[in-house]
């Protein structure tokens, strides 16, 4: 079976504390580990790449956006996120979980990905966004709730 980068990303996420694989420290280590757990080089690496992206994003200041305002996907999103994708995005949105700031950073995300986006990938992309937004415990542990213990989602 071909890893992914995503698969790495769970990895890290299940099994390592935040800091542990967000610290450029560890990174050399970690990557040693992956690799000696048999994941490709090249998707070790866009792991990290990826990390490295989603801290680069959270130091970006805030821009104001009304909060309910309506997001119109490009050609390009809507190729790669489909409808289900984009719906559990807004339900997650009207529940509270996340917010606008959040979903663009989750879409950014998405967008990084070289894989196909499916309903599993989105839930773990968003797992690991709000593991690493300062302040968002409490949606983190609505959003894990959601993806561990309540099966599928019905929206």
């Amino acid at each position: 079976m071909k890893e992914t980068v995503l698969d790495v990303l769970m990895y890290l996420f299940e099994n390592y504390q935040e800091g542990e694989f967000s610290d450029a420290d560890n990174q050399d280590a970690l990557r040693e580990e992956l690799v000696a757990a048999g994941f490709p080089d090249e998707e070790v690496s866009h792991a990290f790449s990826w990390l490295d992206g989603l801290a680069q994003q959270r130091q970006l200041p805030l821009i104001f956006s009304p909060s309910s305002a309506t997001r119109c996907y490009t050609r390009e999103e809507t190729a790669k996120i489909s409808t289900d994708c984009r719906g559990f995005l807004m339900y997650l949105e009207q529940l509270g979980i996340i917010n606008v700031q959040m979903r663009e950073l989750i879409i950014d995300r998405l967008m990084a990905l070289k894989e196909e986006v499916d309903l599993e990938r989105v839930k773990w992309v968003c797992l690991l966004v709000l593991i690493n937004q300062p302040e968002a415990e409490e949606a983190f542990g609505h959003l894990e709730e959601m993806v561990y213990y309540q099966g599928e989602f019905k929206h």
